[in-house]
């Protein structure tokens, strides 16, 4: 695996906050203040999150980055609460994921970083401030203390064991050995979480730089489009966020609308729930949305599994209903997710109060106007498509009426 430069060592945030000896004097910064200092540094706002490498600064000491951790959750939640007066269970939600992290998570540089950068975006950007509520809740759920609490169980049975007396000085020997591969392997996997993280933001610059270019027709038809560059650099992202999670042993939730579980009780057969529940969770059902003869074939099968004994016209009913909830609660939660993350990095500026349309009222009748135009040419395409699937249906309807009557005629 390779390394990352270090004129790039500078730049990446390690994560970990395990105690590691001391990096190579090729990564380090210079200790000693520049020369020269252009007036534009000079009037850069000092961040509240580190930006420069864990690799070049001495390990601070744990209460002072408890202490420091402190100061910004404070801060950040003070920063939140005139946002969220609509909805202040929000916040006391997050106070509470706070309150149940692992303290060794809560006095580390990872969290320092991870909060100072939510801060740093929520004022930045105070529209989303849910958004980033919404990433601390989910870094603070995959830290919790009974997570912590097991791998230290674990952790204190491995040293119980290698702490017992050897008879000879061979085992000794071999756990030294161990020890070191150890300590090499946790380097090396500190090094590729650090290259790692540094290709994220190559290959996130790379996607900005291609959204920014103007595209004529004969691009878009391109085979190799810019498009499909974005695509394939997005894919690229994916593979490497699930190698990190990998490394750092936590888990490749995001915490998207889209991934959370729909909880189904709308019968009063518990075996039905359970299993309509299951699939409208599947990973199948999220890519292909199920429709109503796939709810249908579930009913049957609790029915027939579990000897429910229920009625034809009772399994239709029932199987109908269900599809009308979780259809809708599905496409609630889709069109939540499409909400909370779509848009793009050129539109981050925006702000609805300089909408140009606000003070231009020809604008905005236009736009109306169109808005209603475009309503009815939907609705008119519509019509077309449920016209021509009635007619579909009439044809088949009238070629089995003539199948049902040549029979009769036959008998």
């Amino acid at each position: 695996m390779a390394v990352a430069p270090a004129s790039m060592a500078d730049k990446i945030i390690v994560l970990d906050d395990d105690e590691e000896e001391s990096p190579q004097p090729s990564c380090a910064t210079p200790t000693s203040p520049p020369e020269h200092v252009s007036p534009v540094q000079a009037q850069q706002p000092t961040p509240t999150h580190i930006t420069q490498s864990p690799f070049a600064s001495a390990k601070k000491q744990t209460h002072v980055l408890q202490a420091e951790n402190e100061r910004l959750f404070t801060e950040f939640v003070d920063h939140c609460s005139p946002l969220t007066q609509d909805c202040p269970e929000v916040l006391t939600f997050l106070q509470t994921k706070h309150s149940k992290a692992s303290p060794e998570y809560l006095s580390s540089v990872e969290f320092r970083n991870t909060l100072g950068r939510c801060l740093t975006r929520a004022q930045a950007n105070r529209s989303k401030t849910f958004v980033y509520i919404n990433e601390l809740c989910t870094v603070l759920r995959q830290h919790a203390a009974k997570k912590r609490q097991t791998l230290t169980k674990e952790e204190k049975g491995v040293k119980l064991e290698d702490e017992q007396p050897s008879t000879s000085g061979l085992q000794e020997n071999n756990k030294e050995e161990e020890q070191e591969a150890q300590k090499k392997a946790k380097r090396a996997s500190r090094k590729q979480i650090a290259y790692l993280e540094n290709l994220l933001k190559v290959y996130n610059s790379e996607i900005c730089r291609l959204q920014q270019a103007e595209l004529s027709l004969d691009d878009l038809g391109a085979e190799d489009s810019l498009y499909i560059q974005e695509h394939k650099l997005k894919r690229k992202m994916m593979k490497i966020y699930e190698k990190l999670c990998e490394l750092k042993g936590c888990d490749t939730l995001t915490g998207r609308v889209i991934e959370q579980r729909i909880t189904y009780r709308g019968t009063r057969y518990p075996e039905i729930n359970r299993r309509i529940e299951r699939f409208i969770n599947s990973p199948e059902a999220q890519r292909n949305p199920p429709d109503y003869p796939d709810i249908l074939q579930q009913v049957l099968r609790a029915n027939e599994r579990h000897n429910l004994c229920l009625s034809r016209k009772q399994l239709k009913q029932i199987a109908q209903d269900a599809f009308r909830e979780t259809g809708s609660r599905m496409q609630e939660r889709r069109h939540l997710d499409l909400v909370y993350n779509f848009g793009s990095h050129l539109t981050d500026n925006y702000k609805p109060a300089s909408d140009p349309a606000l003070s231009d009222p020809s604008l905005l009748r236009k736009l109306r106007s169109n808005r209603e135009v475009a309503l009815s040419h939907l609705e008119e395409v519509i019509n077309q498509i449920r016209c021509q699937t009635r007619g579909h249906r009439g044809a088949g309807e009238e070629q089995t009426d003539w199948r049902k009557t040549s029979r009769k005629r036959y008998d």
